[in-house]
């Protein structure tokens, strides 16, 4: 049992406690921290870790082998760093920064001090996507030519205040919440993006927006792409890859439709899992040696190229290049 702390306890940081605490045999929390420990200090206790206010206390807890960071993007880098430097792996939520070059500073922390790096790429996990990726890898749809992508929800009319309306913690409108999985989706399919052009429609801004981001994308592979995402309607979730010899649709977590040359389109339906609890304990297999973490650390210095690149596209309405 690999015993971890969670800065940050927001509304994610206490989602990752619940998902694992007492129903993995993987991992558990021992320790939690807070700027606002008053606000969280019963959800401590209902869980059983200890609560303190800084991050050096957990880094220092010879109790803790591993931190996960739940707090703002902007603080990532140096803290990814400084957990690095003391020997511990460290799971970063999602973005784990807010350009290319702060996310090449954190993965070269991690691999100069050998520590394993997750990310809160938990939508990878759906059942629907872990079949959609295992037909992709399979080939069996030929050659990958287009996918689209597209998750809305209603997080930001009913999640009120924090760095959702904060344009310097989450720019691009909706591309830094749901818009990122998204473009984790898109590069998990067909690799690494190569060139955007992104739009946004933002009649009301925060903390109630109606605004919607959509881009087209180029990958290196010379596969095409497009995406969207709406932070104010009903939650959906669909990933569609379209080849050479059929297409898969991933519809929200447990659905899948796949057609093929030739034959009528079939849906399948898979046993509902807790994405994000798959997520750790992918984590926890990379901390112990058994297999690598489920995402990368190219994949996501490629997310985040993509991001940074439709930020900027979205600041100058031109297409930009993924650096």
């Amino acid at each position: 049992m690999i015993n971890a702390a969670v800065i940050g306890l927001g509304r994610w940081g206490k989602s990752l406690v619940t998902a694992v605490q007492g129903k993995s045999e993987r991992l558990r929390f021992v320790h939690g921290v807070s700027k606002e420990p008053d606000d969280v200090r019963g959800f401590a206790q209902q869980h059983g870790f200890k609560l303190t206010t800084e991050l050096a206390e957990a880094v220092e807890n010879s109790e803790v082998q591993a931190i996960f960071l739940a707090t703002p993007h902007s603080l990532h880098p140096e803290q990814v760093s400084a957990v690095a430097r003391a020997g511990k792996p460290v799971w970063c939520e999602k973005p784990l920064a807010l350009t290319r070059a702060e996310a090449a500073r954190s993965v070269e922390a991690c691999r100069k001090a050998g520590v394993p790096l997750g990310s809160g790429n938990n939508k990878r996990c759906f059942a629907s996507m872990r079949e959609l990726k295992a037909l992709v890898a399979g080939g069996s749809l030929g050659e990958i030519m287009h996918v689209e992508g597209h998750f809305s929800n209603d997080h930001s009319t009913r999640v009120a205040g924090g760095w959702r309306d904060d344009p310097r913690e989450s720019p691009g409108f909706g591309l830094t919440g749901a818009g990122l999985h998204v473009i984790d989706a898109l590069v998990n399919m067909a690799g690494a993006i190569r060139r955007v052009d992104a739009k946004a429609f933002a009649p009301k801004a925060p903390p109630d927006p109606r605004d919607v981001v959509a881009a087209l994308v180029e990958f290196a592979s010379g596969a095409t792409g497009q995406m969207a995402t709406i932070r104010a309607t009903v939650p959906l979730w669909r990933i569609h890859v379209f080849g050479t010899e059929g297409f898969a649709e991933a519809r929200d977590e447990d659905t899948l439709r796949v057609g093929y040359l030739g034959q009528a389109a079939e849906e399948r339906t898979f046993p509902h899992v807790d994405s994000l609890k798959v997520l750790v304990e992918s984590f926890a297999d990379a901390i112990e040696g058994g297999a690598p973490f489920l995402v990368s650390p190219d994949q996501m210095l490629d997310v985040i190229g993509a991001f940074e690149a439709m930020v900027k596209s979205l600041e100058t309405g031109r297409p930009v290049d993924v650096s």
